[in-house]
């Protein structure tokens, strides 16, 4: 059973099926049963055309539900003879169901579900194992956020930023269970690049493909590593070199975005060799690119320790007085410029106090040892 065909499929699919007239909810439902179906049959009898067949299965699976329901009789309208079989639509509807999935009437964490579910063609176990949620929280979860666009058509306009910040979203999560969020991401990016010519979709890919390929030399013996202290051998230099072109070709359309700068950024550190050749006064310079798009003060916090790395620890330290001490990692980045700057009781402190408010526990037991490590 090739269970990425299956995957690549769904998109395409429902649209189709929306576009004859089911609403979302209903439609999403009979593609989960036709995939079902697939799955037990496809291995003794393959389709010639595994699309058709599945427009084919989800159509009559639709067909069944709503002449079974009494209380959907406002179908009807909508709901005549099964279509001949026969070659599938060439029409695409993946784009609009990216826009749909990402819909601003939705909380963040629906539109994350609904875009595994729908666009990548995850089961609901798939994705609350990724959560680490019971299935049965993450299937209402869904539920709610497919009543929620269920009246949404397809020829309403989308929001690109809406979307990509759904998709960062499912990136940052990582990966857990059996299902690697941040490759499903890469994944959902690329073809979402396909549909769209847009400088800040390929600004996400090359951003996400830069993170990417550090990602074998982020943790050692299950412990977190600073950038700085990875073995940048075990870097993966096809996907830098992959996002460093893509970028490339972003940026020279001039129509900078947030994730082109964060590439950029990204592009710089993986361009040094070691640690210490990292071109810091540019990376500065680009944290000000970005903090002009965004005026985020995490953007503010990040610039900090660039601006302490480039001009020396007080310099990083005076970037850092003019933000507001409650923002998520301010005691991490004061305690690491204050090690830098020779005051190890204030940074052991710190360190102590970053621990306590570590959002994770990878992090938290990381800011324990460097504690530790000061206090011995």
């Amino acid at each position: 059973m090739d269970e990425a065909l299956l995957r690549s499929l769904t998109p395409a699919v429902l649209g189709i099926l929306v576009r004859r007239g089911a609403d979302f909810a209903a439609a999403e439902d009979a593609l989960q049963d036709a995939l079902v179906e697939a799955v037990r049959v496809w291995p003794d009898d393959p389709p010639r055309d595994p699309k058709g067949w599945l427009v084919t299965a989800a159509w009559r699976k639709f067909l069944d539900a709503t002449r079974a329901d009494t209380a959907r009789r406002r179908r009807e309208d909508v709901v005549t003879a099964e279509p001949e079989q026969g070659p599938s639509s060439d029409t695409d509807d993946t784009l609009q169901l990216y826009f749909l999935c990402a819909h601003p009437s939705l909380t963040a964490s629906s539109a994350v579900a609904l875009t595994l579910r729908a666009v990548g063609g995850l089961t609901t176990k798939q994705i609350a194992q990724a959560y680490l949620v019971p299935e049965a929280t993450m299937a209402q979860r869904i539920s709610r956020a497919k009543k929620t666009v269920g009246d949404v058509r397809f020829d309403q306009p989308g929001d690109v930023a809406t979307v990509l910040r759904v998709l960062y979203l499912v990136f940052n999560e990582g990966y857990s269970g059996d299902v690697d969020l941040a490759a499903e991401a890469i994944r959902l990016t690329r073809r979402l690049a396909t549909e769209i010519d847009h400088p800040e979709v390929a600004g996400l890919l090359a951003l996400m493909l830069l993170h990417h390929a550090r990602r074998a030399s982020r943790t050692r013996d299950g412990n977190l590593v600073p950038l700085a202290e990875q073995d940048r051998s075990r870097w993966d230099t096809r996907l830098i070199a992959e996002g460093v072109e893509i970028l490339q070709a972003a940026l020279a359309r001039d129509r900078l975005g947030e994730f082109q700068a964060q590439a950029a950024i990204a592009a710089l550190h993986a361009d040094a060799p070691v640690a210490e050749e990292t071109d810091w006064v540019q990376i500065v310079e680009w944290y000000d690119e970005l903090l002009a798009i965004t005026g985020s003060p995490v953007v503010r916090l990040n610039r900090a320790v660039a601006v302490g790395e480039a001009d020396g620890p007080r310099a990083g330290l005076k970037a850092l007085a003019e933000l507001d001490e409650s923002l998520p990692r301010y005691s991490a980045v004061a305690a690491y410029l204050h090690e830098r700057d020779g005051d190890l009781r204030t940074a052991a402190r710190l360190y102590v106090e970053a621990a306590g408010k570590a959002s994770n526990i990878a992090e938290r037991d990381y800011l324990t040892r460097q504690a530790a490590r000061l206090n011995n």
